[in-house]
């Protein structure tokens, strides 16, 4: 492969080019020189070049800048790359079997996957699951997920797994495995017997959620060729999203930057509106949306939002930005979306809207008004 890299610089004379990539050595030796530096990344930088078998090279014109090129060598793939390509996953009327031997266990998850408008079937051990399962089968009653629980008594969650991967009539259900307990060599038993998902207990609700339409969402007959769904897994797949966020209470800052870098995003704080638009303005690119209080001093939330609309036109692009509000009346939400902002949430932060409404933006921006209400399905 071949690289290039511009610059519009004071540029390099022809009798210094080859010398400046000898450690130590600058094209401006002085003193007074404007440019600083070791004189140590070229040096480095041809080695690493050298060392994946290429060569390093500038073309250069005093006062025109300076194009610098590197070749590198790279060895083709044995195994070409797999594109797996997600079905879509819908939840609503979806029979599920719940198996669990901890009848507390079993209610919160019955109750939960309710909510996400599932139709959740319950056993207390893996001898009860089998009955349902074949009671399922001599009605023509499939559950296309099973959710097993690992350590139970008489017949463990994988047992259960084995019996259902043994029946062809059962073994097109998606399985998947919730532990209290790991232990060394669960993942091999999980690949080897097409279990889809392994979790480790206790599984935050977003967790599960996400589990779900990862591992329905998956091409149909491939078990073992695509990867257990685990909860570093969700982590990686998660896009990292680079957010600035412009908030003047401490507590709050800390909050939200608390819940923002657990789901893998890296964030910028600053304590006021002119902060935040200054930031944009030296910075316009880094930022992939912007957490915004409404209040705050020297410039509210709505007047940054009108400033940054109002540069757009000329610049181009889009920020999405996602306001946080004490206030939480459908005026307040109105007003919100009025001024130009993309999505709206309600203080004290709540962890599970909070995620969902930057998911919705980064998505779609500007077609999701995102508040407690559209949280809850009223949007």
């Amino acid at each position: 492969m071949h690289f290039v890299v511009s610059d519009t610089g004071v540029g390099i004379a022809s009798a210094r080019q080859q010398a400046i990539f000898e450690a130590f050595t600058q094209a401006d030796g002085s003193m007074t020189r404007k440019y600083g530096g070791t004189g140590l990344g070229l040096t480095i930088s041809s080695r690493l070049v050298e060392g994946m078998g290429g060569r390093i090279w500038v073309e250069s014109h005093p006062g025109l800048g300076s194009s610098f090129h590197f070749t590198a060598g790279f060895g083709l793939q044995k195994i070409p790359a797999r594109t797996e390509v997600m079905r879509e996953v819908i939840l609503q009327n979806l029979p599920v079997l719940v198996v669990d031997d901890n009848a507390n266990n079993r209610r919160v998850l019955e109750a939960l996957l309710k909510t996400w408008g599932m139709r959740p079937s319950t056993a207390d051990g893996g001898a009860a699951a089998i009955q349902v399962l074949e009671a399922g089968k001599n009605n023509n009653e499939s559950f296309p997920l099973v959710i097993l629980d690992a350590q139970m008594p008489n017949m463990d969650g994988f047992s259960v797994a084995e019996r259902i991967k043994e029946d062809p009539q059962l073994a097109g259900a998606v399985i998947m495995m919730l532990t209290s307990a790991g232990q060394r060599g669960d993942g091999a038993r999980c690949r080897e017997l097409g279990i889809a998902a392994y979790l480790t207990k206790p599984v935050r609700q977003t967790e599960l959620l996400e589990a779900i339409h990862v591992a329905l969402g998956r091409p149909a007959g491939e078990p073992g060729r695509t990867p257990l769904v685990t909860r570093h897994l969700l982590r990686d797949n998660r896009r990292q999203l680079r957010i600035l966020l412009a908030e003047d209470d401490r507590v709050t800052q800390t909050l939200a930057v608390h819940l923002l870098e657990r789901n893998g995003h890296s964030v910028t704080v600053v304590g006021d509106g002119k902060q935040a638009l200054a930031s944009l303005e030296e910075r316009p690119f880094d930022f992939d949306i912007l957490l915004m209080d409404v209040q705050m001093p020297e410039m509210s939330g709505f007047e940054v939002t009108q400033a940054i609309r109002k540069r757009e036109l000329t610049t181009g692009g889009h920020i999405p930005i996602l306001a946080m509000t004490a206030h939480v009346m459908e005026t307040d939400r109105e007003r919100c979306l009025a001024s130009g902002m993309d999505g709206h949430i309600s203080k004290p932060i709540d962890a599970k809207e909070l995620y969902q409404a930057i998911e919705l933006l980064v998505k779609e921006p500007s077609l999701f008004a995102v508040g407690k209400a559209a949280a809850q399905g009223g949007q």
